[in-house]
């Protein structure tokens, strides 16, 4: 039988979240199926269309030094077994993965890496640059394909980096059933929040951390008339949540914690906002574009790929006056016709056209 080996840092957020439908897919193609990860859940893991799950402790700094420890221990699980593929996703997991599946790319394993958003872009801090470069063009050599997921990393790479060969890919796809007017109850899930049932609604999805920057939509709600719910964890909830006790805000803001009911969330909202300093081709706005949602979001690579000016409004994430003004456009009904638009646009970025192109380029 074939074998298949995603690596990614982490479980819960990454491996969960995005290839699933993936994993599934070899599965039914008559491969077995392995995933290698740190274990980010709390719990056992239990993974849908995975046959065997072995932990391997990554840390996302990529200098703690656990990291050489779970080096070796993939290095071994890759040397003794003989997997046809390896596909390597996130910087800790892509970067150790290729390093780790060297000498088994010599003997036939077929090593893909899916670049889910390069650390160095254009105007990225020098240290991004001089830490992450490096380590990718390092790597670069040892990957039969390397996957991009938006037109600027796309441009890098065919400039920068000596892979076999490389690609750009829409994202990693987005299951549009999930998402029709049908299936979620706009009120009940209102009622369920406690948000008024004709208040404006305002919803961001994404981990508590600094490159998210939903400490800027907090802020830009003091002058906004309308409720504002984040959906995420991570370790910025404790100052985020002082934010908002600071300047009153607890009454209309509010973090819900990791939640697993986007789409309802989605079409209870009113509009969905991306501040985030860096993404890829971030997942929760196609589903927020799916739902029919008008979008604000940071001016940035990826959000450009998705984001036309009849879909949302950008702003400069490093400013508060910009992303008010976006937020209070939207509101006021300056794009009336936004959220059809975005819904008809997501097409390009379904789960079953992307699932086509990555079985292509798999071979199945």
């Amino acid at each position: 039988m074939k074998r298949v080996l995603f690596v990614a840092t982490v479980v819960q957020k990454h491996i969960k979240v995005f290839h699933l439908p993936y994993l599934d897919m070899f599965r039914q193609a008559g491969y077995e199926t392995w995933v290698a990860a740190a274990n980010d859940t709390g719990a056992d893991v239990d993974l849908p269309c995975c046959d065997r799950y072995a932990e391997i402790g990554f840390r996302r700094n990529p200098f703690h030094p656990a990291n050489i420890g779970a080096f070796f221990k993939l290095r071994r699980l890759i040397n003794t077994n003989d997997f046809d593929l390896i596909h390597c996703h996130t910087p800790v997991g892509g970067v150790l993965g290729r390093l780790a599946a060297a000498k088994a790319r010599r003997h036939g394993t077929k090593v893909i890496y899916t670049a889910h958003g390069f650390h160095f872009y254009k105007g990225a801090p020098l240290v991004n640059w001089l830490i992450f470069y490096p380590a990718e063009k390092l790597c670069a050599p040892l990957t039969d394909l390397l996957i991009t997921i938006n037109r600027e990393d796309y441009a890098l790479a065919r400039r920068k980096l000596r892979a076999k060969r490389v690609e750009y890919v829409p994202g990693v796809g987005v299951d549009l059933s999930r998402f029709t007017p049908s299936i979620p109850d706009r009120e009940a899930t209102r009622r369920a929040l406690g948000i008024p049932e004709t208040a404006p609604l305002i919803l961001s999805v994404g981990e508590l951390n600094p490159n998210k920057n939903h400490e800027t939509v907090i802020r830009a709600m003091t002058d906004i008339d309308a409720y504002y719910i984040i959906a995420g964890a991570g370790d910025r909830q404790q100052h985020l949540q002082q934010v908002i006790d600071e300047l009153g805000l607890g009454s209309r803001v509010r973090l819900l914690g990791y939640r697993t009911d986007i789409a309802e969330l989605c079409r209870a909202a009113d509009l969905y906002v991306l501040p985030s300093y860096r993404e890829g081709l971030n997942l929760s706005l196609m589903e927020a574009m799916a739902s029919g949602l008008p979008v604000a979001c940071s001016r940035i690579r990826g959000n450009t790929d998705l984001i036309s000016p009849e879909g949302g409004v950008m702003f400069d994430p490093h400013s508060l006056q910009e992303c008010k003004a976006a937020i209070s456009r939207i509101l006021k009904g300056g794009l009336p016709q936004a959220g059809k638009y975005n819904e008809q646009k997501i097409g390009e970025f379904s789960l079953d056209r992307v699932g086509g192109i990555m079985r292509d380029l798999y071979g199945l």
